[in-house]
């Protein structure tokens, strides 16, 4: 028994040996600066009374002991429009943050801002503070002020009267918005509208939408996540869909990054001097509907850019249509596809006349082998005509017509390379370079019934192809 007493004497004293042993944790002053995952941290656009999504920046302790900070804290104090998250607690003013030898902490930004304008800058630092300097990181957010359209259960969310929008504040659409019936809708100069995941906008029969950008001021369409990461990447939001007879006229536009981006069926659209690109499926979507498109530039788009469906009338002049694409590689990818068949919401298949397809001093193509798809319908009527245009062409096969022997295909040129700038979607110039083969391959008569281009430069002399001159 004593024995026993004993051996469990022994292994207490031995276990308080060992605790009393155990290294103490100390913190030192930083003796050193510290590093950071990035000095700046550019946060998404936000809106008025809309809190962001969280950001996050790492710092880095470098040196080989234990240290504590002894600040770390928002610049403009409790006046900031930011706020801060350090080791698990928000706020805006932190004493005494302890960081382990070679090891990181989280400090995570949000801002919830109250604009005063249609877009102003946020910007504020978080400061950080030691014996070794003051170092920052620079916090920088766009901020507009915003109108919000919200369809709820018992808001149908519908435009009844004629209306404008002006750039005074974004708009801001959740679910769909509606245009009544003969209703008119201007959309001015300047304007930004925005559309929530899985949103759109509805032009009801006999509607009007007129979205009137100008050179320096156009008027964009887009997702309302704002983030560069966004600005490459399709399905943000739903589509513009245009019922029959409805009519849309479009000047200096953007429109990008949703599922389609006109969706039209038996519509009117006249489209100048707009950028129509980033769509999971196309960028025009027509379903016997009457397009004329001028100085039209196009890209990046999952199935074609454009669709022609059930026929209709289409004529494009100085149009850049290219599709390139590192997001949708295994899509389709057409510059342009055409058929007399659409099949109906209910799976039925429906067949209309091609009146007219005309392409006209442009360019179509992609880094495909083919960049147009005709599928005619046997006995439908099927008209196209292609004018000083260049094409990807792989064949008939591919294609759906014969380029060489065509009488459909005039003065054009196939796979020549147009030598884009940079038709990465991130940078999307489209501007053909000094020595492309486009250059001068214009028809001047076409030409001189689009005097001058996207950018306002005059193509009444050697015109190029496609919507740069």
């Amino acid at each position: 028994m004593k024995f026993k007493l004993l051996l469990a004497f022994s292994f207490w004293m031995l276990l308080m040996t060992i605790s009393c042993n155990k290294d103490d944790i100390s913190f030192d002053e930083p003796s050193q600066l510290l590093s950071f995952s990035k000095d700046t941290v550019f946060c998404d656009t936000v809106y008025h009374q809309v809190r962001s999504e969280t950001y996050a920046v790492k710092v880095f302790n470098n040196e080989d002991k234990d240290v504590i900070i002894p600040r770390i804290n928002l610049e403009k104090g409790a006046a900031s429009l930011y706020k801060i998250n350090v080791d698990g607690k928000s706020g805006y003013d932190f004493k005494d943050v302890p960081l382990r030898k070679k090891d990181s902490l989280y400090i995570f930004v949000e801002i919830a801002p109250q604009a005063d304008g249609p877009e102003a800058i946020a910007e504020d630092r978080v400061i950080f503070t030691s014996p070794a300097g003051q170092q920052h990181v620079t916090l920088f957010s766009v901020v507009q002020d915003a109108e919000f359209f919200i369809q709820t259960p018992t808001n149908p969310n519908v435009i009844a009267n004629h209306t404008t929008w002006t750039n005074n504040k974004a708009k801001i659409i959740y679910g769909d918005l509606t245009i009544d019936p003969d209703i008119i809708l201007n959309i001015q100069e300047g304007t930004k509208v925005y559309f929530h995941k899985n949103s759109g906008m509805k032009i009801s029969s006999g509607a009007t939408l007129n979205i009137n950008g100008t050179l320096d001021k156009e008027v964009v369409l887009r997702g309302d996540r704002n983030d560069p990461y966004y600005d490459t990447i399709p399905k943000n939001w739903n589509s513009i869909k245009m019922e029959a007879n409805s009519k849309l006229n479009m000047n200096h536009a953007r429109l990008f990054g949703g599922t389609k981006g006109l969706e039209m069926k038996q519509t009117t659209a006249n489209i100048s001097n707009s950028f129509i690109h980033t769509f999971l499926d196309y960028g025009i979507y027509a379903v016997n509907s009457t397009v004329n498109a001028k100085n039209l530039v196009m890209n990046n788009c999952g199935e074609s850019c454009i669709g022609i469906f059930r026929g209709g009338n289409h004529t494009y002049t100085h149009a850049t249509i290219a599709n390139y694409s590192n997001v949708m590689g295994t899509f389709k990818r057409n510059g342009i596809f055409a058929t007399n068949e659409w099949k109906n919401e209910n799976g039925q298949t429906e067949q209309g006349a091609l009146q007219q397809l005309s392409i006209l001093n442009s360019i179509i193509y992609s880094d495909r082998d083919n960049s147009i798809s005709l599928e005619q319908t046997p006995g439908q009527q099927f008209n196209f005509f292609f004018q000083n245009t260049l094409m990807k062409y792989s064949g008939t096969s591919e294609a759906g017509f014969q380029f060489d022997t065509s009488p459909n295909v005039s003065q054009c040129y196939k796979n020549e390379d147009p030598q884009f700038v940079n038709f990465s979607i991130a940078h999307l110039n489209l501007r053909v370079k000094t020595n492309s083969f486009a250059r001068g391959k214009g028809n001047t008569a076409v030409a001189g019934t689009v005097p001058t281009d996207i950018v306002n430069v005059s193509r009444t002399t050697n015109p190029t192809l496609g919507a740069y001159q």
